[in-house]
């Protein structure tokens, strides 16, 4: 185990489907350390310790359903130590910002807050609609298209089903602020329409400077992911 001393973390954590992986990628070209990552922009080794944390609680990794229970799991008394190894392992040195990025994060927020309690939070937003559709024309998001699903969350389709589980994410969202957690929201959706201010916001109060870069690289990824999206 490597020595414990860290750069205060950032997380970044949203629904999914909200646009979590623009964020990384826009905090990571400005300079945080991420380690290894996938396409997704979430380090595959802390990825995997997050879905087996999941199996102990015996509930799906996928994060769709059930949801953990905030309120009684169990809090990892080595959570913190394991990631330090992680990013020691990848290469990271102490002195920069170090981010994870995990949808899943926001829902065993407790975890995270109890092994990086000086931690800052980017909470991805995106419209309710808009991540519902996208829900339903996801292969790989499938939990309420069970019929018995939908019947333990009192629903009727699977429309609803999601709808249930934006709520549920809107409502660990508020847990974290009201517990003061340090977060700033951020919609990405805005930069597809050419407003990077809340981008601007979030580098600052990071520690981390603007580049024109992120322009060139991000928009055109974030406006033809969205075409892509809305034309399936």
């Amino acid at each position: 185990m490597k020595k414990d001393k860290l750069h205060t973390p950032v997380f970044v954590t949203g629904v999914e489907r909200s646009g979590s992986s623009i964020i990384a990628r826009i905090i990571s070209m400005s300079g945080a350390f991420t380690g290894e990552v996938s396409d997704m922009y979430e380090n595959k080794q802390i990825k995997t310790m997050v879905t087996d944390y999941y199996k102990s609680l015996g509930i799906p990794p996928e994060g769709q359903y059930p949801l953990p229970d905030t309120k009684q799991m169990l809090i990892p008394n080595n959570w913190r130590y394991k990631v330090v190894d992680v990013l020691h392992e990848e290469g990271y040195n102490d002195s920069k910002l170090w981010m994870y990025k995990g949808g899943r994060s926001g829902q065993i927020w407790p975890v995270w807050h109890h092994a990086f309690p000086n931690a800052k939070w980017i909470i991805v937003r995106r419209r309710t609609g808009d991540i519902i559709q996208s829900c339903l024309k996801t292969a790989f998001m499938n939990a309420f298209a069970n019929e018995g699903t939908q019947m333990e969350v009192q629903v009727n389709n699977e429309k609803d089903g999601w709808l249930w589980w934006v709520h549920e994410h809107e409502k660990l969202f508020v847990d974290m602020i009201e517990t003061g957690l340090n977060c700033k929201v951020v919609w990405p959706e805005r930069m597809v329409n050419g407003d990077y201010q809340q981008i601007y916001e979030m580098l600052e109060w990071l520690g981390l400077e603007w580049s024109d870069e992120i322009v060139n690289k991000i928009h055109p990824l974030l406006w033809n992911g969205r075409q892509k999206e809305r034309s399936k």
